[in-house]
């Protein structure tokens, strides 16, 4: 084996080391918040990080799926926002006196290429009130809207840049 080869596997190895570190800190630090930092759960706590560790690895390989810290800040104050916009207007047309509903199918190109990007995609539009993802082939997605005054495609295309900014190229 030569140097550079040599060179490249231990960064390799490194930065896969580096990703199931993270995932171990993830998990426990998951189980430590929802066992409430009982010492005693680490009994099923840690065999249950251990599973979801191997099951995760099994699922999505240490180094496939690489993300930005701050796209994921970003990503996550826009699903906020988002929700919080979608919630409200919402209720305003489920509490308007005169039925202010003008549900619509709408078709809309997208410009992530399919794989990770897209899948959060659709899980992050289903999850904001007022849409539902009702399919996706290949690049077209259609979605099911409450009201079609509001601009959805420009929710999408804002949706697609925070994505393809968490997702920093690793799958976007």
């Amino acid at each position: 084996m030569g140097h550079h080869a040599w060179l490249t596997l231990c960064i390799l190895s490194a930065r896969r080391a580096g990703a199931l570190l993270w995932r171990v800190l993830f998990l426990a630090a998951l189980w430590w918040l929802l066992s409430g930092d009982w010492s005693a759960s680490w009994y099923i706590g840690l065999p249950s990080v251990l599973l979801a560790l191997w099951l995760s690895l099994r699922l999505l390989p240490a180094g496939q799926l690489r993300f930005s810290p701050r796209g994921l800040l970003t990503y996550g104050l826009f699903f906020f926002v988002e929700s919080v916009r979608g919630g409200l207007q919402v209720a305003h047309l489920a509490l308007s006196p005169r039925s202010a509903l003008r549900p619509a199918l709408l078709d809309i190109r997208l410009r992530l290429p399919p794989g990770m990007g897209q899948v959060l995609l659709v899980n992050t539009l289903s999850l904001q009130p007022g849409t539902l993802v009702v399919d996706l082939s290949g690049t077209c997605l259609r979605l099911h809207v409450l009201d079609d005054r509001v601009a959805t495609e420009a929710k999408v295309r804002r949706a697609e840049a925070h994505i393809a900014r968490l997702l920093a190229g690793g799958g976007a």
